[in-house]
Parts: C-alpha cells; structure tokens; sequence
C-alpha cells in the first residue's frame, strides 16, 4: 500500500510558509522599519557631532549642489520658500521606495538587503564627507545608522525563517512585537535626536545679547510721501519676517557671536581677522537698501526693502592694502558657500556692507546672523553672503564662485523692474477709479519714470512716491478710469540712466530676467 503522508506534510509545511514566505510585503514592511531605525538612530548620533551631518541634510546638499540649474529654477520657481521642505520630503520619499524594495528581496536573499543597506550608509557617509564645510566626524551619524539598520533588518526578518514546522500565526506575532518595538526605539530616538540638535545650535540666547550700537552715520530720513498705504501694495519697509529668504542651506547655520571670527586675506598686504566686538567697534552705518534675488520672475516676490546696520567694507579694503590686480571679494559662509563681488564695485563709493542688524534689530538667524553681506545694485548671489566668515581678495579668472560654477553670470548688476501689486490677477473690479499701484526698482540707479497702460493702449505716467536714496524700491500708483469688461494692465519702469524696462520675456538665469509684468482683471 502506497504511502502518502509524506505529501500531505510537505503540503502543509508549504501551506503554513506561504502567508510570510510567499509574500513579500511582509519583507518589504520589514525593510521600511529598518530604515526608520537608520535614520532615527542617525539623527540621534548626529548630537554628538553637528545638525550638518544627518544623513539627510547632507544628502540635501549634495542633490542641490549637484541638480541642474533649469531645475532648480523650476523648483524655486514652483515652489518659492518651500523647496527645501520638499527636497527633503522628496529624498524621504525615495529612501521609503528603496528600504521597501530592500526588505522585499531579502525575504529570500539576507545578502541583498544587507548590501543595500550598506550602499544607502555609504551614500551617506560620502554626503557628509565631501560637503564644502565637512568636518572630520561628519561621516559618523550615516555610518552608525547603517550599521543599526542593517542589525534591525536581520532582527525583524528572523520570524519569517522559521522551521517548517512552526505555525504561521506564531511568526505573524513575533513579526509583529517585532516590528513594534523597533518603531517605538526608532520613535524615541528619532525624537530625541530632532530635539537636541534644535536647541543644542539655537542662536537665539546669542542675539538676544547682541546690543546693537548707534550708527555713526545714520540712515537719511525717510520721506514723508514714501509710503502710499494703500490695501495690497507692498510697505516702503519689509518687515524681517515677511523678508524672502533664497538660499542653499536645508539647516540654517546657527553662528554664535563667540567664537565667530571674520578673516581677510588673499591678495592683500597685510592679513587681519575680527571678531564680532571689534566689528560692532568700527564705525557703523545705517542705510536702507532693497535686496533682489537673481532668481525673481517677472512680478516676482524675492525682492525686499530693509534698514541695513553695518560696517563699510570699502575702508576695511583700504585698511588690508587690496593689490591693484584683485579684482573679486570672494565671500564665503559657514557652509561652505562662496560668492564673488566685483572689488571695483565694492569699492565705488555705494554703502557695501558688513551688515550686523536689519530693521532695527540684530540678524535673523535665516538672513545670515551674526554677519553677512550688503550690497546695493546687485543680485543677491554675487553681493549677499549670509553666515559671513571669510573674504578672499582674489581674481575671477583664478577663482569660481558657487552659482558662477553652475552657468550663472559673474558679474550681475540689478535690471530695471517694476511690478503691479494691485489690483491681483483676476480680480472683479467695479466701474469708477481703481488705483493701480505696485513697486519698481534699479538699485543704485534709482526709477525716474513708471508708466502703465491698459490692453495695449497710450502709456500713462504713474505718480511716484518718495525715497530716501537710489538704492531702494519706490512705490508708484496710477488713477485708473475703469470701465466695463476685461483688460489687460502693464507696467514698465525707467531708471535714472534713461533705460527702460525692456518688452521681452526673458527668464532670470543667467543674469536676470527681464519683461513687463502684466495682469488681467474683469471690470463689472
């Protein structure tokens, strides 16, 4: 008689495997929770080094170093101040991809999850080691984090390796507990990590001690007319925290005014360094100044206007002894960025600057506390070094700064640029005056004339406002007639150099874009 029992067992060892072994979800969930425990545990390591060395952050800072500059003006672009949220949130969402295919295949195969956990550390220990301003134990966090996932990895899968004879409900369990207590570790530390790298660098008992000394020159005073208060035009004066803020830091560097020192070298006679109390010791002025950033699109918001406190620079230039051929500042920040002025514009005699206040108070840590760069007639990326700890009198065809590397113009005085605050695209008007109003500026030059018209019509002069100096914004309003239907309103400004504000659409790389600016309302 013909046994079949054997069979029968085999079906059942096979039956009881197929819930775990036959799914790879279950190894994919396995690889999810490693990965968290990599990341938290990396985090938590990164306390013991600096906030730069997450895994994460570093990694950031290599994708932004490394994407294309069409790209990163889409990003800018479609996403404004919030590009940095979803960089990080677009790196996240990949590592899930990776950790869940990952997990799947080391259901059946332990050395590919392994190696691919490996890799991801790996990926991150390089990330931190070769940004600009990588320290020696920054590698460390993604080293540690590796080694703990890869750990949680085998620890979570050992349920699904069990003899044939143990019962799946079993596994489901352990798996379960498993996984439970992992994301509980990987919550705690994770937490722990967040909150001790946010409060350990927090700059904020630094600059509330900060006592801003009075300017020995102070700014003009303002004029009266300057300010047209009218519902939906931007203010004279950008309050701090309505600033726009363009730059490549994912962590905002937290710079203490101990310790920060500025070093001056390059090709100069002699070599000096401040610190922070020599700096405020030097005579300071105050000047109100409208900042651009490079990046700003026809009608664009990245432009703001501000009371500047700092120092000269141009003396300090004087006092070092500049070499005749040093024809660039090259600035560079605490992370590592570096951007390059022309020496001659520095020191043409406009208000370039060391500036230590804004608006009346110390530095915001986002626009560059302790110190960072003024400079009134050009784009932000070739004047406006935040986190300022080093100048480099150099020259650019020795030297290439960070955007100039990426295709950007060396050298980039502002455009003229005017733009319609009100009334928005869009907008249901009735019939009667409307008031057209909205900022124009060309830094250093001064706007002598704005002129709007309506659906390709006569252009009509605006009435300008008020302004201290040609190196800030100036309001302007134009009293609309307004009848029935829809229309278009343009706007182009002219400086104090008698250019006009060019027709043609250009995109802002490589040296800013030019272009009307128009809106559309309906009249009814």
């Amino acid at each position: 008689m013909t046994d079949t029992r054997q069979p029968d067992t085999a079906a059942a060892a096979s039956t009881d495997d197929a819930p775990l072994r036959a799914r790879p979800w279950y190894g994919a969930l396995a690889g999810l929770l490693a990965a968290l425990a990599a990341l938290a545990v990396a985090e938590l390591a990164a306390t013991l080094v600096r906030a730069q060395a997450s895994p994460v952050i570093a990694v950031g800072g290599s994708v932004i170093d490394a994407t294309p500059t069409p790209l990163k003006e889409f990003a800018v672009r479609e996403f404004g101040t919030n590009d940095k949220p979803v960089l990080i949130g677009s790196i996240l969402a990949v590592l899930v991809v990776l950790a869940l295919v990952t997990g799947a295949l080391a259901v059946r195969h332990r050395v590919v999850g392994l190696a691919g956990v490996a890799v991801l550390g790996l990926v991150g220990a390089a990330a931190a080691a070769t940004r600009p301003d990588a320290q020696a134990l920054d590698p460390f966090p993604s080293l540690v984090g590796a080694v703990v996932g890869a750990m949680a990895l085998i620890l979570l899968l050992r349920p699904l390796t069990g003899s044939h004879e143990a019962a799946s409900g079993v596994r489901r369990r352990q798996l379960l507990v498993t996984g439970l207590w992992v994301a509980a570790g990987s919550l705690a530390a994770g937490t722990v990590g967040r909150f001790v790298n946010s409060r350990r660098g927090d700059v904020t008992a630094s600059r509330a001690a900060v006592d801003l000394p009075a300017p020995a020159s102070a700014a003009k005073a303002v004029p009266a007319g300057a300010e047209l208060s009218l519902v939906g035009l931007s203010s004279f004066v950008t309050p701090n925290k309505d600033f726009y803020r363009v730059d490549t830091a994912l962590v905002v560097p937290q710079v203490a005014t101990d310790g920060w020192t500025l070093k001056v070298h390059g090709m100069v006679d002699k070599e000096i360094e401040l610190d922070f109390a020599q700096l405020l010791g030097r005579d300071l002025v105050e000047r109100d100044i409208t900042l651009t950033c490079v990046s700003n699109e026809v009608g664009g918001k990245y432009a703001g206007n501000a009371r500047w406190l700092g120092a000269l620079l141009a003396p300090l230039l004087e006092e070092v002894g500049v070499h005749d051929d040093a024809d660039m500042v090259l600035s560079r920040s605490t992370d590592g960025m570096t951007i390059g002025t022309p020496t001659a514009v520095v020191m043409d005699g406009r208000d370039a600057m060391l500036a230590v206040g804004m608006n009346g108070e110390p530095l915001p840590a986002e626009h560059g506390f302790p110190v960072r760069m003024v400079v009134p007639g050009l784009y932000g990326y070739v004047s406006a070094t935040k986190w300022l700890v080093d100048i480099e009198l150099t020259r650019f065809d020795k030297d290439t700064p960070y955007w100039t590397e990426r295709g950007w113009a060396p050298k980039a005085p502002i455009k003229v640029m005017s733009r319609i605050d009100t009334p928005k695209p869009f907008a249901q008007l009735k019939p009667g005056k409307v008031a057209v109003a909205g900022v124009a500026w060309a830094q250093h030059r001064g706007i002598d004339k704005v002129e709007v018209r309506v659906d390709g019509g006569r252009w009509k002069t605006a009435r300008l406002a008020g302004v201290p100096s040609t190196d800030t914004w100036r309001q302007w309003v134009w009293e609309w007639d307004a009848s029935s239907g829809p229309h278009d309103i343009e706007v182009r400004a002219t400086d104090a150099t008698g250019a006009t504000q060019p027709e043609k659409r250009a995109a802002p790389f490589p040296s800013g874009a030019t272009g009307w600016h128009s809106t559309a309302v309906t009249v009814s």
